[in-house]
C-alpha cells in the first residue's frame, strides 16, 4: 500500500506495539498495512464476561478519510458476539464504521468503541434480521447500506 494513510497507518501500528492496544485487546497480527488482527474481551461484568472475541480491521488506500471494514471473524471455533448490533456473520452495524467516521478516530478509538458497545449489553440477542441479512449480505459490511436508529444497545 503506497499512499498517504498508509504513513498513518505505520504510525498507528508503531504506537500499538510500543504502548500495548486499550485494556482488553491484543493484536494478533499486523504483518502489513492492509489487514491486522486483534482480540477482544471486555472489561468488568457484562454478558460477555470472560469471552474473547477476535476482530479483523482491512484498511483501503483512502484510511484514514475512510473508516476500515471491521468485522468479527467466524469460522468452525470463533463465533461474532450475540448482541443486537453484530450479525452471526461478524458484521457490525456500527454508524463510526460508516457514515459517522472520522479520519480523527484510530484503530484504538474503534477498538474501545467496539468494547464499549459489548460491555453495555444487557442481554444476548443477534439483530432482528440477522438470518434475513447473513443469508444475502454482501462479503464486506462496507458495501450494505446500514440504518442507524437505535443506538440504546
Amino acid at each position: 500500500m503506497s499512499n498517504p494513510g498508509s504513513k498513518r497507518l505505520a504510525k498507528e501500528l508503531v504506537e500499538l506495539q510500543r504502548n500495548g492496544p486499550p485494556a482488553g485487546t491484543t493484536l494478533i497480527s499486523a504483518d502489513n498495512l492492509e489487514e491486522w488482527l486483534f482480540e477482544l474481551s471486555v472489561l468488568g461484568r457484562s454478558v460477555f464476561e470472560n469471552e474473547k472475541f477476535r476482530l479483523r480491521f482491512r484498511f483501503s488506500n483512502r484510511y484514514p478519510w475512510e473508516a476500515p471494514e471491521v468485522v468479527f471473524v467466524t469460522n468452525d471455533t470463533l463465533k461474532a458476539p450475540e448482541h443486537p448490533h453484530v450479525y452471526s456473520n461478524g458484521h457490525i452495524c456500527a454508524s463510526i464504521l460508516a457514515n459517522d467516521w472520522s479520519p480523527v478516530l484510530s484503530v484504538s478509538s474503534v477498538l474501545l468503541t467496539l468494547q464499549s458497545m459489548l460491555a453495555s449489553c444487557k442481554r444476548k440477542e443477534r439483530p432482528p434480521d440477522n438470518e434475513k441479512y447473513t443469508k444475502h449480505s454482501p462479503i464486506s459490511p462496507k458495501d450494505t447500506r446500514w440504518v442507524f436508529h437505535d443506538d440504546t444497545v
